[in-house]
């Protein structure tokens, strides 16, 4: 699979996907990542030596969850507390298996794990059903966007492998999969530590007819974003004896040799006469491909900003519509002043207004003026200086942005840009607001200028 056709090469053109699995504590995560790793023989030999080891430690048989239970401390807990990659090869393409964390005091890590997603991998535990924590996975896959859920109903061997177990499972899942805006859940029951219907069809399960987890994950299909328009966010400007050249990886669509592009949030339109990365010149450059781009014109373009389509900008605005995934221990409420990261940005805000919060039972909204930890929920944003962004559901980089602490730069919420504010921003300047709000946003980004 490509992304590209080019005569010569293309970068950012790759069969990879990034499979996020989450789900409640002991539900299984982390001994079905290491199912699919063991039975896919990506397990190199001194690995499974230290982990039989350690599994006979422990007074038990060969326990794949301890391939990808890292952390000291998690092998002592038996749980997974850090966003733990893996790799995986198949004949269709490679799979990166980011497996994150079930106790719901690390929905942060989480969030982390599944922004990049291509599919979500939900585990449930075919005898609890759908608990907390699988509600909240399932909401934070929805707002994030990941294109695919895929819903693994783990331990069908303790149930005797009843089909009607399953068949709840999957319709409560579905029920709720529709509340939180999922579309569609490709459900498969398996057993982690049996293997049954992970990588080969279990004769247990005459009643599934479907394929197998990974005859799915190497057939799904994953969206290709070539044909969106251009956005590069720059992360470093190199300058030399030659032009300046501006780094960044692709974020979507195609930087080429002769394309007219903007600048923005300012606006400076110009063209792409190199397009670098590091084995030398591309004709073309695709999403994911980290490149060096030289401009027709030497533009003084600081980190965080964006070259883009200059028949398809990004929209540039001072407030924005967003929901986020509350990963600080403070609460979210109207007023408090911030931080905001977009892309490699820096730029002061302020919370105008919090709306609604997702109810994790139900899956569906309720108002709610203020978000505590682990909460999903609505709020309006204003930042002191203009940012170029994008919606999050047409860009999964320019339309997300974090919410920093003012004083302390520690990650408050995930933001996710829902609706751009069509207002015109004289109508609604910064001050506007309660009494005890009103004072004015400091102009200017924290960290101006070109590699500061």
């Amino acid at each position: 699979m490509t992304l590209l056709e080019s005569p010569k090469r293309a970068a950012g053109a790759t069969g990879l996907i990034r499979v996020a699995t989450a789900g409640s504590v002991d539900d299984g995560k982390s001994t079905l990542v290491g199912r699919l790793l063991y039975d896919g023989k990506a397990v190199l030999a001194d690995t499974l030596q230290a982990v039989s080891s350690a599994s006979r430690a422990r007074g038990a048989e060969l326990d794949l969850s301890l391939l990808v239970d890292g952390l000291r401390s998690e092998r002592e807990q038996g749980i997974t507390i850090d966003v733990a990659h893996r790799y995986l090869s198949t004949e269709a393409r490679d799979v990166v298996l980011v497996d994150c964390p079930g106790h719901v005091e690390y929905t942060r890590n989480t969030v982390t794990g599944m922004s990049s997603a291509d599919v979500a991998l939900l585990l449930v535990d075919v005898r609890n059903g759908l608990v907390e924590q699988t509600r909240r996975h399932a909401a934070v896959a929805a707002l994030l966007r990941v294109p695919h859920l895929i819903l693994a109903v783990n331990k069908i061997d303790l149930v005797d492998y009843d089909e009607d177990a399953f068949a709840q499972v999957v319709a409560d899942a579905e029920a709720y999969a529709k509340e939180v805006g999922i579309a569609e859940v490709t459900a498969v029951p398996v057993s982690a530590k049996a293997g049954d219907n992970v990588t080969t069809r279990s004769e247990h399960t005459p009643w599934y007819t479907g394929p197998t987890l990974l005859e799915l994950l190497a057939s799904v299909e994953v969206p290709v974003r070539a044909n969106a328009p251009l956005r590069l966010p720059v992360q470093w400007v190199a300058r030399g004896d030659g032009p300046r050249r501006y780094t960044g990886t692709v974020a979507s669509g195609i930087a080429r040799p002769g394309d007219e592009v903007l600048v923005q949030p300012a606006g400076r339109r110009t063209r792409i006469v190199a397009v670098e990365d590091a084995d030398g010149s591309l004709d073309a450059a695709g999403e994911g491909a980290a490149v060096a781009v030289t401009l027709a014109d030497d533009l003084h373009v600081g980190r965080g900003e964006l070259i883009v389509a200059a028949d398809a900008p990004a929209e540039v605005l001072r407030e924005f519509v967003a929901d986020l995934a509350v990963v600080g221990e403070r609460p979210v409420v109207a007023g408090d002043r911030v931080l905001v990261r977009h892309t490699g940005k820096l730029v002061r805000g302020l919370v105008r207004e919090v709306t609604d919060t997702v109810d994790i039972d139900t899956g569906r909204r309720r108002p709610a003026d203020r978000l505590e930890t682990n909460d999903i929920g609505r709020a309006t944003i204003a930042v002191a200086e203009p940012l170029a962004v994008d919606a999050y559901g047409h860009d999964r980089t320019t339309g997300a942005a974090l919410l920093l602490a003012e004083r302390t730069g520690d990650a408050i919420a995930a933001v996710l840009v829902r609706r751009l504010e069509e207002r015109p921003l004289e109508e609604r300047p910064l001050e506007e607001g309660p009494p005890e709000q009103r004072r004015p946003l400091e102009q200017g980004p924290l960290d101006q200028g070109e590699n500061r």
